[in-house]
């Protein structure tokens, strides 16, 4: 079986074609991500609701209700493998996702609308969930330089990532201003239990996040996360935010067989 090692901005995934096959999901994710340091484990399954399913895992084998970046990827798998086209629906834990190919590499998709965005969780640290049930973040803006401090943020936001503030623990993004509208990422993640190079449901809930404390006017995040740089537009009346679409590259580095 053809499993692919993909990657988002950098967030990395081991891939493969499940439809009609009876796999141990949980068991496969662990085997492929300590084989190649993948961030997380995704297949593609039959779907009565969308064009195709996408089971995600973590790379600790525990399951994950959606992925930002791991939905770009499983969209760009399925249109090169003939599963859907350029337009295409991805039915996952968390909501139904529609996704778009742009060109070879670039694919958009439609991340689920915050079913929980309480912008003072924990002091100034913001807390949403994206899609129902969400996949959790905290979000807080960090002054200093956030890649350079990277190694000596972990433990705090290693520390964060369990609070009980965040009762399905949390993804961890710190967030540094370098321009208007435009900003440097940082994410601790779960289930990977340190950083990773993206996180686009991460970029996501930073950017609706920004967007109800009126920090983006045109309502268009670009986050340079330290595998590459997505950009988000935030639609919604000011007080409630109602799409939010991810866009950045996909990459396929090497292809494995089971």
């Amino acid at each position: 079986m053809e499993v692919l090692y993909m990657n988002g901005a950098g967030n990395d995934f081991m891939v493969l074609d499940a439809r009609g096959e009876d796999l141990d999901f949980e068991a496969l994710a662990k085997e492929l991500c300590k084989q190649s340091g993948a961030d997380g484990f995704m297949a593609v399954d039959n779907s009565d609701k969308a064009d195709f399913k996408l089971h995600f895992y973590n790379a600790d084998g525990t399951r994950g209700e959606m992925c930002g970046n791991g939905a770009r990827c499983i969209c760009r798998f399925a249109y090169d493998h003939g599963i859907a086209g350029e337009h295409m629906v991805v039915e996952t834990d968390a909501g139904l996702v529609p996704g778009q190919r742009i060109t070879q590499d670039l694919y958009r998709v439609t991340l689920n609308n915050p079913s929980v965005l309480d912008l003072h969780r924990k002091g100034d640290i913001a807390y949403a969930e994206l899609g129902n049930p969400g996949v959790p973040h905290a979000v807080a803006q960090y002054t200093g330089d956030l890649w350079a401090d990277a190694d000596s943020l972990r433990e705090q936001m290693r520390e964060l990532r369990f609070d009980p503030a965040f009762p399905k623990g949390a993804n961890v993004n710190f967030y540094q201003w370098v321009g208007p509208e435009e900003v440097r990422l940082l994410t601790f993640e779960r289930g990977v239990e340190d950083f990773t190079l993206a996180c686009g449901t991460g970029t996501g809930s930073t950017a609706a996040v920004l967007y109800l404390q009126g920090k983006l006017p045109s309502g268009t995040l670009t986050a340079h996360n330290r595998g590459g740089t997505l950009k988000v537009q935030v639609g919604g009346d000011g007080k409630a935010v109602t799409s939010i679409l991810l866009e950045g590259p996909t990459e396929v580095t090497k292809t494995f067989y089971l």
